[in-house]
């Protein structure tokens, strides 16, 4: 009994449907569209289900969704199935097999190898059936899905079955069982059930415990009758089994019951003609072992002549066996020999148990020497068989234990990555944190220098500006001194001597009156002249410029030690004393940087400095006729970075534009 896998294959593809369902792009819903009308029998022939599911394959692969890929090939698979195209359903199953392994699917995976076996199985390949079938089993265990697993477990029961390995279907039978026992009892666990205590029942009746055979077989046909639709033919299948357990136990009279329920249908031989000549076969044989042969063999023959006639010779070769069995009791040997060599011929093509019940067959009909030519035979083949039947439950065995030993070194190999993960993630965490404390210690190092050269500009500014206070002083004090001397000495004697030519003044003399005017009026503007001087000196007419003087002093000591000319432009409307140490002490850092890289790289003979006020920011603009440079290629040295770094600690914005043989501009724009 082999189970058709299309249900099964159906229900894989729904659950990874489910599992890509979160995406929404137009182009997988048309995808998922294209795959759910694939799966529509009632409304689209095969051939357009086929295209559908074309289209939607092509649909994954242009977008490249490897789960979309193999959710097309299982509906595919599954069609070609259907089809009966099993070369196109392997190749399409070993394509999708590469992906699933690539992405680790597994339940793609235990779909792909359940597949695998339903297609070694079609071809009677018993050991690569069950490989593929008991690695279904295994993966779908992991998943811990009992409904499909329980499914391959029915399929090996049944391969189990048809290689005589009995025990071992009955023990499989009964893992299935008990996995679909405790489930909800929708249709398909109903339907799966039923064909588990089917199996059961043949089982047992190989095993010659016909009352337990019985049993399972009354089951699976109570199991079947519960199934929504039409099921009459697997109804029918499961009477024919409790007919020959019946029959098998020596109960003809219920045989023969059950087998006339199924040949009630009218239908039969049309709907179903070899299971119908099987049937008839069974109910003849049956009247056969109750000694009523007023049908016989008219029965057999006519069963017969239905196997001829649609070319089922397998099921033709028991019949033939009846037929001869039949002749040889009622002693007609050429008739009996005639079947018996037929049934004989035909089985050849098997191998099989039918060859032997023939060969033993045989020796019953025949006598002296032909009767121990085949009864030798018939011991050959039966070792034969029964070395065949040991071997296979062998390699059913090593198969199992194979399987266990690799998921037992795949175990140690996933622990063996697990600690070789664990160990490099503590190192790769060792060394990060190694790593954040030697930055974190480097950033403190680089904190604490910036903090003391903020230190040391602070004090070194205002040391210079300690220094330019105490030259202010000492002007304004001469300035008041040099001042105080014009004003109480000098100016004071010539007023005097203004007074005293003003009284000499009386002379009635025209030259002398000519003379005394003429020296009065010089005495006057000496005197003027002397106010005016006393009067500017007294005025602090440098007040606020001592931050200029100092960027003055610079510029002269460092153009003269460079041999640079230089013109230094300034707004008198900027307040240096509205801008904070901080700022003054930077924009110093800076021409005095902007200098040295002149000097250094420029090769320049002329230096332009100046200050403008625009909307409260000072824009500095530094200018040179050097050789000049390319702004984008040029990596920045040392002395641009730090300049770049003192313009960001003031919020300020710098803009470099040079040009080659002409020169280099520097503007740096500093919000007050």
């Amino acid at each position: 009994m082999n189970i058709n896998s299309q249900t099964f294959l159906v229900l894989v593809c729904n659950l990874l449907f489910l599992s890509i369902q979160a995406q929404s792009k137009p182009e997988i819903d048309s995808l998922q569209a294209y795959l759910l009308k694939s799966t529509n029998k009632e409304s689209y022939s095969y051939d357009t289900r086929l295209d559908f599911v074309y289209k939607a394959k092509q649909m994954a692969m242009v977008q490249d969704i490897d789960s979309l890929i193999i959710k097309s090939n299982l509906q595919l698979s599954s069609m070609y199935y259907d089809s009966r195209q099993y070369i196109l359903f392997k190749k399409v199953n070993d394509e999708n097999l590469k992906i699933a392994n690539k992405v680790r699917d597994s339940s793609a995976l235990a779909a792909i190898n359940f597949n695998l076996g339903d297609y070694y199985n079609f071809y009677r390949k018993t050991d690569s059936t069950y490989y593929y079938y008991h690695k279904s089993e295994k993966l779908y265990k992991a998943l811990k899905d009992d409904y499909h697993t329980a499914i391959v477990l029915l399929n090996i029961a049944v391969l189990q079955k048809n290689e005589k390995d009995f025990i071992g279907s009955e023990v499989t039978s009964i893992d299935a069982i008990s996995l679909l026992e405790p489930m909800e009892e929708t249709n398909d666990v109903i339907k799966y059930k039923s064909f588990i205590y089917n199996n059961l029942g043949l089982v047992f009746d190989q095993l010659q415990q016909y009352e337990e055979s019985i049993i399972y077989n009354k089951k699976a046909i109570e199991l079947k009758r519960r199934l929504r639709g039409n099921n009459k033919a697997t109804i029918d299948n499961s009477l024919n089994n409790l007919a020959l357990a019946y029959k098998n136990s020596g109960q003809y009279d219920l045989a023969i019951q059950y087998y006339n329920e199924i040949l009630e249908n009218n239908n039969l031989k049309n709907q179903r003609p070899d299971f119908y000549a099987l049937v008839l076969d069974n109910y003849a044989n049956a009247l056969y072992l109750s000694n009523n042969l007023d049908q016989l063999p008219k029965l057999y023959l006519k069963a017969l002549k239905i196997c001829d006639s649609i070319g089922a010779s397998y099921n033709s070769i028991i019949i033939n066996q009846h037929l001869a069995e039949y002749y040889n009791d009622h002693h007609n040997k050429d008739s009996a020999k005639y079947f018996a060599y037929r049934a004989k011929d035909i089985s050849e093509d098997y191998h099989n148990d039918d060859l032997l019940k023939s060969l033993l067959l045989l020796t019953k009909i025949e006598e002296d020497s032909l009767a121990v030519k085949h009864y030798n035979a018939y011991i050959k083949l039966n070792d034969s068989l029964v070395q065949n039947e040991r071997t296979i439950r062998n390699k059913f065995a090593r198969i199992r234990f194979e399987t266990k030993e690799i998921e037992q070194k795949n175990i140690q190999i996933a622990k063996e990555k697990m600690w070789l993960i664990i160990i490099s993630i503590i190192l790769l965490v060792t060394a990060l944190l190694i790593y954040i404390i030697i930055t974190q210690r480097a950033k403190n190092n680089e904190l604490q220098f910036v903090q003391k050269q903020q230190a040391a500009n602070e004090e070194i500014y205002n040391l210079m500006l300690s220094q330019q206070e105490r030259i202010e002083e000492a002007r304004t004090l001469e300035k008041k001194h040099i001042s105080q001397e014009l004003h109480d000495g000098v100016l004071g004697r010539l007023f005097g001597t203004r007074l005293s030519l003003d009284s000499l003044n009386m002379g009635t003399s025209e030259d002398a009156i000519k003379t005394r005017g003429r020296y009065i009026q010089d005495l006057k503007k000496i005197e003027e002249d002397i106010r005016k001087v006393s009067h500017e000196l007294n005025t602090d007419f440098i007040s606020g410029s001592g931050y200029l003087d100092i960027i003055k002093t610079l510029l002269e000591t460092q153009t003269t030690a460079y041999e640079l000319d230089y013109t230094f432009n300034y707004d008198d409307s900027i307040n240096w004393d509205d801008i904070s140490n901080k700022n003054k002490i930077h924009i110093y850092r800076i021409i005095q940087e902007s200098i040295h890289n002149i000097y250094k790289h420029a090769n320049a003979t002329l230096l332009k400095i100046g200050f403008e006020l625009k909307k409260n920011v000072i824009c500095l603009t530094i200018t040179d006729n050097g050789s000049g440079f390319d702004v984008n290629k040029t990596k920045s040295g040392i002395g641009l970075k730090n300049i770049n770094a003192r313009v960001k600690e003031i919020n300020g914005e710098i803009f470099i534009t040079s040009e080659k043989e002409i020169g280099t501009t520097v503007k740096i724009n500093v919000p007050i």
